[in-house]
C-alpha cells in the first residue's frame, strides 16, 4: 500500500498581531477588537469577568488580517482580565512570538484513499479517510451536524471529501485525531477542511489516472457526468458536475495540455468545487513548474486558473480574492508549515517560518467563464487547488509522487534518488 498522504501544521500569522482593549464604565464592560464571531467568544467573556453578557458590549474593528484565526476571539479575555484586576483600561498587543503561540492553527491532517474498478475499467467505488484535529469540536461542538451514520461530526475537516465525481459506491470517514485536540487548539484557516481533503483527492485522481495509463484531464472528464446526486440543483449548484467539467475543458484549452515542454518542466492539473458542496465554485488549475533534479527546487512558473463563480458582482474585487486565494494556496504548498515540539509551535516569527516571498510569485492567469447562476463565494476555493496542480505538474516533470505539504527540496531529492 502506498504511503497516505499528509499537511503539516499551518499558522496564520496575519499582518496585525492580536490584539484588544478593554474597560468597565458605570458596570458595563466595553470590549473592543477586531473579531469574526462575537458570539461565539461573549460567553467566554462573561464567565471570564464574572458578569451576565448583557453586562459585555463588543465594539468590533476591521480586522486586520483574520483568515479564520479571529473566528476564535480567546486574545480578548486577557485584556478584560487585566482591566478587571487594575481597574484601568487595557490595550493588550502580542508580540509576534506570543500572537504565534496562541495561534489557533490549522491542524496537520493525514489521508488514505481507495478507488475499485469493474469491468472495462469503469470507476465502481471510492474510500476517502481523513484524520485532523477538528475545531468545531473544540470550540464549538454543538455546531457539529451528524453524519451517514448519526454521529457528529466537524464538517470543517472533512469538506471536499463530498465531491462531484461519479464514483458508485462512495464511502468519506472522518476521524477526530484525540492527539491534535489535546495537543494545541485546532482552529479554522482559509478554506478549513478542503485545504486537506483536496490537496489528496486531487493528487490521488491523478495517480488513479497513470494507474490505467489514463490521461489525468480525460479520467476526470469521464467521472464528472452530472449524473445522480452529481447533477446538482438550485440556487446554489445549478448544472452540477457539467459546470466543473466545463472549467476543466477551458483550463486544458489554455495552457496547451498534451504539448511538449522542455527537460524536467511539467503540467498538473487540479479541479475543485471550492469549500462548501452546498455553495459549490468551480475551478480548474493547471500549474507549469521547473524541477531542479539537482538542489531538489521547484520553481512555479505559472498558475492557470479558470473559475465559474455564478454571476460576478464586482470583477475587480472577484479577481483579487482569486489571485490572494491562489497565492496563500503556493506559500502552504512550497514554503510554509511547522511542527510542534514540546506542546508547542516550532517556529514562532518570519524568520523561520516563510510564507511566499515577492520574488517567488509565479505568473498568474486568470479567467472567470460568463454565467447568470446564483453568485457564490471566492475568498478560499483557489486555496484549495494550487496544491494538488503543483504536485501533479511536479509528477509530470520528473516522476516524483509528493504526498506532504509542504513539499521540501529535500523531499523531491529524496524521491528523485528512490525514482532513478
Amino acid at each position: 500500500m502506498p504511503p497516505p498522504y499528509s499537511t503539516a501544521s499551518v499558522l496564520h500569522f496575519q499582518l496585525e498581531p492580536l490584539n484588544a482593549l478593554a474597560f468597565e464604565k458605570d458596570g458595563i464592560w466595553e470590549i473592543h477588537t477586531g473579531n469574526q464571531w462575537q458570539s461565539l467568544i461573549l460567553p467566554v467573556l462573561a464567565k471570564a469577568l464574572g458578569v451576565g453578557q448583557d453586562k459585555i458590549i463588543m465594539r468590533s474593528y476591521l480586522l486586520g488580517g483574520g483568515f479564520g484565526r479571529r473566528l476564535n476571539g480567546d486574545y480578548a479575555v486577557p485584556a478584560a482580565l487585566a482591566a478587571k484586576a487594575i481597574g484601568k483600561p487595557v490595550k493588550m498587543l502580542c508580540t509576534r512570538a506570543d500572537d504565534v503561540r496562541f495561534d489557533s492553527i490549522r491542524s496537520p491532517s493525514i489521508q488514505r484513499l481507495r478507488l475499485a474498478f469493474g469491468e472495462g475499467g469503469s470507476v465502481i467505488a471510492m474510500e476517502h479517510h481523513a484524520a485532523a484535529g477538528w475545531p468545531t469540536q473544540i470550540m464549538v461542538p454543538d455546531f457539529m451536524p451528524k453524519g451517514a451514520n448519526g454521529v457528529p461530526y466537524d464538517p470543517f475537516a472533512i469538506a471536499g471529501a463530498d465531491h462531484w465525481y461519479s464514483v458508485g459506491a462512495h464511502r468519506v470517514r472522518a476521524l477526530s485525531n484525540d492527539l491534535a485536540n489535546r495537543t494545541f487548539r485546532p482552529g479554522w484557516l482559509r478554506s478549513v477542511g478542503p485545504g486537506w481533503t483536496n490537496w489528496a483527492l486531487e493528487c490521488f485522481m491523478d495517480e488513479a489516472a497513470h494507474s490505467v495509463d489514463a490521461d489525468p484531464l480525460a479520467f476526470r472528464l469521464a467521472l464528472l457526468d452530472g449524473k445522480g446526486r452529481n447533477a446538482g440543483s438550485a440556487p446554489n449548484a445549478v448544472g452540477g458536475a457539467t459546470r466543473q467539467a466545463k472549467v476543466l475543458k477551458r483550463a486544458a484549452e489554455k495552457t496547451n495540455w498534451g504539448g511538449t515542454l522542455p527537460a524536467d518542466s511539467g503540467l498538473g492539473i487540479a479541479t475543485t468545487f471550492g469549500q462548501e458542496r452546498g455553495m459549490p465554485t468551480w475551478l480548474a488549475c493547471v500549474a507549469r513548474v521547473k524541477v531542479d533534479r539537482a538542489s531538489g527546487v521547484v520553481k512555479l512558473e505559472k498558475l492557470t486558473i479558470v473559475v465559474d463563480a455564478g454571476t460576478i458582482v464586482h470583477p475587480d474585487g472577484a479577481l483579487a480574492q482569486m489571485e490572494g486565494a491562489a497565492l496563500w494556496g503556493v506559500s502552504m504548498t512550497l514554503h510554509e508549515g511547522t511542527q510542534i515540539e514540546k506542546g508547542e509551535v516550532k517556529d514562532t516569527n518570519l524568520d523561520t517560518y516563510t510564507p511566499l516571498r515577492m520574488g517567488d510569485v509565479p505568473e498568474m492567469e486568470i479567467e472567470f467563464l460568463p454565467s447568470t447562476e446564483a453568485a457564490v463565494g471566492l475568498g478560499g476555493p483557489a486555496t484549495t487547488v494550487v496544491g494538488p496542480a503543483i504536485g501533479n505538474a511536479i509528477f509530470a516533470a520528473v516522476g516524483a509522487r509528493l504526498r506532504h505539504l509542504p513539499i521540501r527540496p529535500a523531499d523531491v531529492l529524496q524521491l528523485l534518488k528512490k525514482t532513478s
